[in-house]
């Protein structure tokens, strides 16, 4: 039956599913059984947004470039997640797969390698997002999500920022802060029809 977009090229590189709640090792799939695909359509309703883009060219390619003016990703940085190269590798591991926020977008484009993201949808779900080689996903500022490698071990991404980085994660719970009401308001309570009418 294949899937309902008329074949999405960036399923090739990122694609979305429920997980199950074992506790068996982060890296793996973690597939519901029967598994529970999820769209980057549905993704985009989370304000999850996802390119899929030329990962051989990543230095010319005029799609990334037009990305970044468009949305004003004035940084850019490479980092490499693996044993090897990552200093305090098991550390950063860890905290990367809390769950946390950021006040900012996350930007990540996996220009070789693969890992997961997790995001939660409205109902506090998690959904494993996989992104491979190619694959550009953008996290909106406010939204919980957490992120692992996959069994492979190892991704080298790119990590763009609209001006000065900063990558402070502020683990959950951190509801009070701006960025987490406006995501709610934006992409939570939206889908649920609640208009608040006090200002």
């Amino acid at each position: 039956m294949g899937s309902a977009s008329k074949n999405d090229e960036r399923e090739e590189v990122i694609q979305a599913w429920y997980m199950d709640d074992s506790n068996e090792d982060q890296r793996l799939p973690h597939h519901k059984d029967p598994k529970e695909f999820v769209s980057l359509d549905k993704l985009a309703e989370l304000g999850v947004l996802s390119w899929r883009l030329d990962a051989d060219n990543y230095e010319t390619d005029e799609k990334l470039k037009k990305i970044r003016e468009t949305r004003g990703y004035s940084y850019m940085d490479i980092i490499e997640v693996c044993p090897e190269k990552l200093p305090n590798y098991e550390e950063k591991i860890k905290n990367f797969f809390e769950e946390h926020l950021h006040t900012d977008e996350e930007i990540r484009y996996a220009v070789s390698g693969s890992g997961y993201f997790d995001v939660r949808d409205r109902d506090e779900a998690w959904i494993r997002v996989w992104v491979k080689k190619g694959g550009m996903i953008v996290l909106p500022a406010g939204i919980y999500h957490r992120f692992t490698l996959d069994t492979d071990n190892y991704i080298k991404a790119m990590r763009l920022f609209v001006g000065d980085p900063i990558w402070t994660p502020f683990n959950r719970p951190h509801d009070h802060l701006p960025a987490r009401k406006e995501y709610i308001e934006a992409f939570v309570q939206k889908e649920a029809g609640t208009v608040d009418a006090t200002a």
